[in-house]
């Protein structure tokens, strides 16, 4: 058994605490070596709202349509996106289980580090930091490229960094002074997202001239010398990268009350939602396409090409629906920005607060009057800046942000399933289980998540790959050289 499973099984209260809505139950962190120090004021919608948020289904879905409709034709939107949410649902059940178990904000860090030793716990972290701030990049620069139309500037290199720039900024400034109104935006994103889906939905159906349903059926790419079955699998970025950031349900868990339960519904039913909303968006774009090479190719005014989901609505329902989706889409991924700001800088403040990171004592700090980590999100901000200036390019950034976040998934699952086959008694401690079928489900979730990391690290993803692969080789060598002399994991191992 590992060390706090030991102490578990001498006091059940430990990992179990009290009863779930008693006081105790929602606020002993002291029973993990932490204080409460960040406000315990989030409902369970409000911990739904965040990981919801992240997905995203309007900035995911309208960002990269183009991509997976030119991969894999009308056959990847109808089959992707519903195999991928299937699939993603195991991996996110499955960490919602070590969630229940481990509610602070450490989530995945703890989980590993707990299950496989600091080191394996630290790497874990790095993954999930540096994949929420790729993510956090993709997402903002799309968010500038929708915005900078509708003020009539030019989508040049240089509007767009100086917008990106801009939209980084506020969402960190937001952030900083408080969870609460972070939470009230959350709250007002989810609405946004599906009340914008079903009437674009509603729309499409309703007044846009359909292809028949045998249309979702046709296969095609638009990659040269490329087996159709490797496009596909390509294509499934689309969904995989929106289907990211929910594990910011787990990272809330310490503002979250009764995190236990409500913490882990949070993590499997922003999956849930996002994939049957976003499947529905998703046919109604596809069933309204007539001409894919228009639709793939359409440029704006300023010769700035226009993406594939708004080109859709403007040749199928006019300029004006157009607009409405670029203006929606706009909104849904500055609600986006705005949440994995927070969840990022919940991963570090973790990770400093065991003295885990560089300038830790800094990291760690958390406002008073606030109640939130302000050095650890201005850390995000100033790292999302630097690492669209280093790719320069959405694509990468999105490949990146999906291989580092589903290595830190899958790591944690890995090391609960091997410790669950050899008897261990962590899987007791979880009011949210997935009971006798646990082992299947976990097993299940890690060889997907493999799959999909080596597959997003092939041509034509080498950069995101060849980025990944140097700087695990960089974050090792920190590690051993800088990192472990004063890391010593999290503080529940130093008791």
């Amino acid at each position: 058994m590992r060390p706090v499973l030991r102490r578990a099984a001498r006091d059940h209260n430990f990992l179990a605490g009290a009863a779930p809505h008693s006081p105790v139950g929602d606020t002993g962190l002291d029973r993990f070596g932490y204080i409460q120090e960040l406000f315990r004021n989030m409902g369970g919608f409000s911990n739904f709202a965040i990981s919801f948020s992240i997905i995203s289904v309007l900035t995911g879905a309208v960002t990269l349509f183009g991509y997976g409709f030119e991969m894999g034709g009308p056959l990847e939107m109808s089959l992707g996106w519903p195999l991928a949410t299937v699939f993603t649902l195991v991996i996110a059940a499955s960490m919602a289980e070590l969630c229940s178990a481990y509610p602070t904000s450490g989530a995945m860090y703890h989980w590993a580090a707990d299950l496989g030793g600091p080191a394996i716990g630290w790497g874990v972290a790095m993954l999930n930091i540096i994949g929420l701030v790729a993510a956090q990049s993709g997402i903002d620069y799309s968010c500038a490229q929708f915005v900078l139309p509708f003020l009539g500037i030019s989508a040049t290199r240089p509007h767009l960094f100086l917008m990106f720039a801009f939209i980084l900024a506020n969402q960190g400034v937001l952030n900083h002074f408080g969870i609460r109104l972070v939470a009230i935006l959350n709250d007002l994103s989810v609405s946004v997202h599906i009340l914008g889906v079903m009437a674009i939905v509603a729309a499409v159906y309703w007044m846009a001239p359909l292809q028949p349903v045998s249309y979702l059926r046709e296969g095609f790419t638009g990659m040269n010398h490329v087996p159709y079955w490797w496009a596909f699998v390509l294509g499934l970025l689309q969904a995989q990268w929106t289907f990211t950031g929910f594990d910011a349900s787990a990272h809330m868990a310490e503002e979250t009350l009764n995190p236990r339960v409500r913490a882990p519904w949070g993590i499997v039913l922003s999956v849930a939602v996002a994939g049957v909303t976003g499947y529905l968006l998703i046919l109604a774009l596809t069933l309204a396409i007539h001409d894919h090479q228009a639709i793939l190719h359409r440029q704006d005014s300023s010769g700035s090409e226009t993406p594939a989901a708004i080109a859709i609505l403007q040749l199928s329902l006019g300029p004006r629906f157009g607009n409405m989706m670029a203006a929606l889409a706009s909104m849904a991924m500055w609600f986006c920005g705005l949440s994995c700001i927070t969840s990022a800088s919940r991963a570090l403040f973790s990770l400093a607060r065991d003295h885990g990171t560089l300038a830790a004592e800094a990291l760690r700090r958390v406002s008073k009057r606030h109640g939130t980590p302000g050095p650890a999100i201005w850390t995000i901000v100033a790292a999302s800046l630097a690492a669209m200036l280093w790719t320069a390019a959405v694509p990468v950034v999105t490949s990146l942000s999906t291989v580092a976040l589903y290595s830190a998934y899958a790591i944690p699952i890995a090391l609960g399933l091997r410790d669950r086959l050899a008897g261990s008694d962590w899987p007791k401690f979880s009011e949210w289980s997935l009971g006798r079928f646990g082992s299947l489900l976990n097993g299940i979730a890690v060889g997907y998540s493999a799959f999909i990391v080596v597959v997003l690290m092939l041509p034509p993803n080498q950069l995101a790959g060849w980025t990944m692969l140097a700087t695990i080789g960089v974050l090792g060598t920190f590690y051993f050289l800088v990192i472990r002399r004063s890391y010593r994991g999290p503080a529940w191992r130093r008791r």
